[in-house]
């Protein structure tokens, strides 16, 4: 199945997981963690991740989506930013296949990801894009897999990979 992108609030979408783009402790952070722990239930969702931390980089949990229209939220803790030369982009890419391994294996066909670690990590938005599709690309021929991209510069940067 093709992948998509498109502008919207990762929270709001009705699929069968959300990606939150997690830190190893899973607990609440800012950004699209912040936005996924008020949207869910905060207290419902730290009480589940508590038990599954730490998650090391390159890894993903997954819990159940309590207030959201997803069912689950899988939890994938992508790199920080160290210059590239760290093996981040190996950690990237496997931060997206363990998101789509924990969905394969809960039984699930549709997935939201956001840009994991292109905001506080400090990822090269660009470089991340390219990562993130050729991954998913690679990884999901048998799933619906939108990525939610918080703004228009984003979205461009998905649909100009896309579309390569």
């Amino acid at each position: 199945m093709p992948i998509a992108a498109r502008l919207a609030d990762i929270t709001t979408l009705d699929v069968d997981a959300v990606v939150n783009a997690a830190n190893e402790r899973l607990a609440e952070g800012g950004g699209v963690c912040g936005a996924i722990f008020r949207a869910a239930g905060a207290r419902e969702l730290a009480a589940a991740c508590a038990p599954l931390a730490p998650c090391p980089t390159g890894e993903a949990r997954i819990t159940p989506g309590f207030g959201l229209k997803a069912r689950w939220i899988i939890h994938a803790v992508g790199p920080r930013w160290l210059g590239g030369h760290r093996d981040e982009a190996a950690l990237l890419a496997g931060a997206y296949r363990a998101a789509l391994d924990r969905l394969r294996e809960a039984g699930g066909r549709s997935i939201a990801f956001p840009a994991i670690s292109t905001g506080i990590y400090g990822y090269p938005a660009e470089v991340a894009t390219r990562i993130a599709v050729a991954t998913l690309r690679q990884a999901a021929e048998d799933l619906d897999i939108t990525v939610a991209c918080f703004d228009a510069a984003m979205l461009a940067l998905y649909q100009k990979e896309l579309a390569a």
